[in-house]
């Protein structure tokens, strides 16, 4: 299975951890976040990762350039002068998982130990309904920061809304989805409407009734994109390795 891994972003939010340094290169106990992603891709399977840049894309580059011995994924990077946003990424490189019928997409800024091969799984199943993209879930302590899933008893997810104002629940989008090929023809609909387009805000809305959630316990995942977040992650991330229950969120 090849993978998409957002990387690009300026990481506004975590400075002054970002003013010299990609959030994507964030050390987490000595080891680069992007590092760990990439380690446990390799663990699940995955063959291939396409890597956005932007923000120090010459320090990801290196990073990059200089883990491609020590690893059996297959690493490209795409530089985007411009940001494009999550779904534009995908979509203008479109070409990369031609020939694939299901890809991972992931954002680096994610310290998680999930389990994709679960995750892979569990969408294997869910195709066979006709759902096109599983999402993995969390329960989240600040719903309205996050993107808000609504399911059915079967875990179908029925309604997509991003950063609701009055979230009708708590299960967050934790940032890491299983898509099939046919998302391309969705999102093929939305093409140029907009310069900068998100997965949360332009095309999970309208995958509704065609999204099944993958709830991520008793897996860890943190965002760490402000530094509050950075360092509860540094604390929690040695019990969330060793198994131990500790609280994700976004």
């Amino acid at each position: 299975m090849k993978a998409f891994l957002m990387a690009a972003g300026k990481g506004t939010r975590l400075k002054p951890f970002t003013d010299d340094h990609p959030k994507c290169l964030i050390p987490i106990h000595g080891k680069p976040l992007l590092r760990i992603w990439i380690d446990l891709m390799a663990r699940h399977g995955i063959t291939e990762v396409l890597i956005n840049t932007h923000h120090h894309s010459d320090q990801v580059e290196r990073f990059v350039s200089e883990t491609r011995p020590h690893t059996p994924i297959t690493l490209h990077t795409v530089y985007e002068p411009e940001l494009l946003g999550s779904a534009g990424t995908i979509w203008e490189n479109r070409t990369f998982t031609a020939g694939h019928q299901d890809f991972l997409i992931a954002y680096a800024d994610n310290l998680t130990n999930l389990d994709i091969s679960r995750l892979a799984e569990a969408h294997r199943q869910s195709r066979r309904g006709g759902c096109i993209l599983t999402m993995a879930l969390m329960h989240a302590p600040n719903p309205s920061q996050c993107g808000i899933a609504t399911l059915d008893g079967e875990n179908n997810i029925t309604q997509f809304i991003e950063k609701p104002q009055h979230p009708a629940g708590d299960l967050a989008n934790a940032g890491i989805y299983i898509a099939s090929k046919e998302i391309y023809d969705v999102m093929a609909d939305h093409a140029g409407a907009e310069k900068i387009w998100d997965l949360g805000h332009h095309i999970l809305p309208v995958l509704a009734g065609r999204m099944r959630g993958f709830h991520i316990t008793p897996y860890y995942l943190k965002d760490i994109g402000t530094p509050e977040a950075y360092r509860t992650a540094l604390i929690q991330w040695p019990d969330a390795t060793a198994g131990k229950p500790v609280q994700v969120g976004c």
